[in-house]
């Protein structure tokens, strides 16, 4: 229990020594560095002072008290008691239900794994990088390009679309192979197939060598794509 008189007369006693170092202080170095600094120095010694000699030895406690709290300090708390539920068995083994256990990843009697997904079937035809890019051209030669149109199959947006792959002259298109027409056919998007179902290579070579073809003559006259 704290005694609250003998409390007291502590402090009092430890305030007053320190007043007494704070008046030293200030006397032992008024000389040296003023009077004003001498007084805050002496202020803040005593100050130091009369706090840690009240927390030390002011503590307000009997050696009765003290005792009591070593004892209950090394008493052990009590442990709390826990009821651990059991839970309830739901499922037999699978050894007593009689059913085979099957890991994953692993193939009994043969079958495929139960965690491996089957593989999806490719798509039909050809892939669109399949075959060889043909070559192209930044701009159409002499500034002017070939009118495209004059191959049956071509028309206005399909022209335009050989254009934005570098596409401009019947001799472009007649030196295409096999597989310059099969990169073609995968990459006119929209129209994917025409080269080869529309035969532009042997039309091509016809108009690249001056020649004509029946359609060619139509565009000539004019009709074929207006309106």
């Amino acid at each position: 229990m704290l005694d609250r008189s003998k409390l007291g007369t502590c402090q009092l006693v430890c305030w007053g020594l320190a007043v007494v170092v704070g008046v030293l202080v200030l006397w032992s170095t008024s000389g040296a560095v003023g009077f004003l600094a001498a007084l805050l120095l002496g202020l803040a010694c005593a100050a130091f002072f009369g706090l840690v000699t009240t927390r030390l030895i002011c503590t307000g406690q009997t050696s009765e008290d003290r005792g009591r709290e070593g004892t209950d300090a090394t008493t052990p708390a009590a442990e709390p008691t826990t009821t651990v539920a059991t839970a309830p068995r739901t499922a037999p083994p699978a050894a007593e239900s009689g059913a085979t256990a099957v890991k994953p990843d692993t193939t009994p009697n043969g079958e495929e794994s139960v965690s491996a997904p089957k593989a999806k079937p490719e798509a039909s035809g050809s892939p669109a990088g399949a075959g060889t890019r043909p070559q192209a051209l930044s701009a159409p030669k002499g500034g002017k390009a070939d009118d495209l149109k004059q191959i049956k199959g071509v028309g206005p947006k399909l022209e335009q679309l050989c254009n934005e792959l570098g596409f401009y002259h019947f001799d472009q298109i007649a030196g295409w192979g096999a597989d310059e027409v099969t990169w073609v056919d995968q990459n006119l998007k929209g129209f994917k197939g025409r080269v080869s179902r529309d035969n532009w290579v042997e039309q091509a070579k016809v108009l690249a060598a001056g020649g004509e073809t029946e359609f060619s003559k139509r565009v000539a006259k004019g009709g074929v794509y207006e309106g």
